[in-house]
């Protein structure tokens, strides 16, 4: 008998781990499987499964006149004998779960309805005896679609278990389940070996903060750091096996590391090939201290081009911030947008900055009204009219998660409310600061290098270089995927560009 281990994907405000991410769930989990038995362990993921059940593992061509499926996009070397691996299994383990939904190029994560539809399919096609194990974020709640209260399905045939491991444990868990990575399919390799996954690192878990009233982190986990030789022995093993893009992205805000400078300093000296080495959230109340702006100025010099600090604003409007407990406030937000912009603003290799803020906004959170889009939009046209570049405004309407503030104190009042009114405020962002802004960042005429073509939309290739938060490139023909293409801007959308390649 062997053991199963089912990737449906994950989205966390502290992690991800939809393709081309591979997320931290599967690696630790693998590790955990590995140390405890000798059985044989498989990595599959959900479409792998979504092919065989729903298409018999049989992937069509790409018509010139269709969209890339990308429900069967991310497909595993175990893809082809999916039918006796299944049939096999002892247990399988499903790591699921979303908890701040997005818009995803290339990866469709599994909903717990899809998982029930898909394996209700399975047993009609072969004899499956296994036990079903479900983890990772759907622990506290899961739902893949924005404005809405967390996905509720019949878990009967499930057992539930939160995996939770100690930082110990996972230093040596790490090491071990670093060994998945042999079993992912990755054909995106170009010439130069020059890979397409992009590894999730985690350095600490919980919240220095806690309070904001839509967040889930506080309720996993209490504030904890891993130690820097743990971090960097966990990177060199992957690097070993030919991964060469990272995100130290597992942690809500990378500025409270405590060895934030020397961990990229070392990860420098130990992986001197890394290609792509960026990190994600960011409490803008950290920026502008001392430790903040050394940090800064350690993350232009040993990352690489087009890196991104999430910023968690949320909201501009003062009755929203008070009411959410949301620890940034609006001139707070304005330091810390003009502090990384002084140290990353400058273009580099990829022709990219080197490392520019994004900001999260979310509709739907307690005390939202009118006056909060008005707040919103004065202060990103302050921004605009200050001519500091943003590398992306990320708009999502809450999840209603179980066990939070927003839960317990309005739940979905405020998203009824005004969802009337969120197309006319996205658009307006969308139109007067996104398009102008994304003017500015790739004028006309610059050429992006390394941009990997992902899928087809008819006739138009998308592609997108490698990291947190990509530009999405469009150009009007049918180029090779999996292929790297260096392109010359020619123009602009409201979040992505036209290109040509040179």
């Amino acid at each position: 008998m062997t053991r199963v281990i089912l990737d449906c994907y994950t989205d966390e405000p502290a992690g991800l781990g939809v393709p081309p991410f591979l997320g931290v769930y599967p690696r630790y989990l693998y590790g955990y499987l590995k140390e405890q038995s000798s059985e044989e362990i498989f990595y599959l993921t959900i479409d792998d499964l979504r092919l065989f059940v729903n298409y018999r593992n049989k992937k069509k061509e790409t018509k010139v006149s269709e969209k890339t499926n990308i429900r069967v996009h991310n497909l595993t070397k175990n893809s082809a004998d999916i039918r006796n691996i299944l049939a096999n299994a002892e247990t399988i383990y499903i790591i699921l779960g979303v908890h701040v939904p997005g818009k995803y190029l290339t990866g469709m994560p599994g909903t717990l309805k899809e998982l029930n539809e898909l394996f209700e399919k399975l047993n009609t096609i072969i004899n499956v005896n296994a036990k079903k194990v479900l983890t990772g974020p759907v622990v506290y709640g899961t739902q893949l679609f924005g404005g809405k209260f967390f996905e509720k399905a019949d878990l009967n045939n499930y057992q539930v278990a939160d995996l939770n491991y100690s930082y110990k444990k996972i230093d040596e868990l790490s090491i071990i389940g670093a060994e998945i990575v042999d079993q992912i399919n990755d054909p995106k390799r170009d010439e130069n070996k020059k890979g397409y996954k992009v590894i999730e690192i985690e350095t600490g878990h919980g919240c220095s903060i806690g309070k904001c009233s839509f967040c889930t982190e506080p309720l996993k986990n209490k504030l904890e750091f891993r130690k820097k030789d743990g971090v960097i022995n966990e990177i060199k093993e992957l690097y070993k096996k030919g991964e060469r893009h990272f995100r130290i992205g597992k942690q809500t805000c990378f500025y409270t590391y405590p060895d934030a400078v020397e961990l990229l300093k070392d990860i420098r000296t130990e992986c001197k090939d890394i290609k792509t080495l960026h990190i994600d959230n960011v409490n803008p109340v950290m920026v502008t201290t001392s430790k903040g702006i050394q940090i800064s100025e350690t993350i232009v010099k040993y990352c690489t081009p087009g890196n991104v600090a999430a910023l968690g604003i949320e909201s501009f409007d003062p009755e929203v911030i008070a009411e959410n407990n949301l620890c940034t406030h609006p001139e707070t937000a304005m330091n810390a947008i003009r502090s990384i912009n002084s140290f990353g603003a400058k273009k580099g290799s990829n022709g990219m900055p080197m490392y520019l803020p994004g900001l999260n906004l979310i509709f739907g959170l307690c005390g939202e009204s009118k006056r909060t889009h008005e707040h919103n939009m004065t202060m990103l046209k302050e921004i605009i009219n200050s001519n500091l570049l943003l590398r992306r405004i990320n708009i999502r309407q809450a999840v209603i998660m179980p066990g939070t503030k927003l839960e317990e104190k309005c739940g979905n009042k405020f998203l009824r409310k005004n969802k009337k009114y969120y197309w006319k405020w996205r658009n307006d962002i969308r139109q007067n600061i996104d398009y102008p802004m994304l003017q500015k960042l790739v004028p006309k005429g610059d050429v992006l290098k390394d941009c990997i073509a992902e899928i087809y939309d008819g006739k138009t290739t998308f592609l997108r270089q490698i990291g947190t938060y990509p530009l999405i490139i469009g150009v009007k023909k049918r180029l090779e995927l999996r292929k790297f293409y260096n392109l010359k801007v020619v123009g602009h959308m409201l979040r992505s560009i036209v290109g040509e390649v040179v």
